[in-house]
């Protein structure tokens, strides 16, 4: 079991950056692949970016791939999503997960409002 809270979402002019945080609990952080999924109104939850626990190879959807930035510390048991160059429809709820590959995931945080004002 693992445990994951948000943090670091807010309001933000179009162009600027943001960074999110993932806390989790436990002791086996290192072992889980970490990724951050958004959501917004009417659309379906997609996968943004992907970091495996092994290799800390990464994933990044298209829509972001340039822009965001996905890595881990493991001593701190963090994630993070470093968002450049944001843009209005980067607005969604950010939510976090943990699980055994980067395109497979059983843990979920309660998520984490970004709001990208044009």
């Amino acid at each position: 079991q693992v445990q994951l809270t948000e943090s670091g979402g807010r309001l933000v002019q179009a162009g600027g950056s943001l960074r999110l945080s993932c806390a989790a609990s436990g002791r086996t952080f290192s072992t889980y692949a970490m990724g951050w999924f958004r959501q917004a109104p009417g659309k379906v939850r997609e996968l943004v970016a992907g970091i495996s626990a092994s290799t800390n190879g990464t994933y990044y959807s298209d829509s972001v791939k340039g822009r965001f930035t996905i890595s881990r510390d493991n001593a701190k048991n963090t994630v993070y999503l470093q968002m450049n160059s944001l843009k209005p429809e980067d607005t969604a709820v950010y939510y976090c997960a943990a699980g055994p590959a980067t395109h497979y995931y059983d843990y979920w945080g309660q998520g984490t409002q970004v709001t990208v004002s044009s």
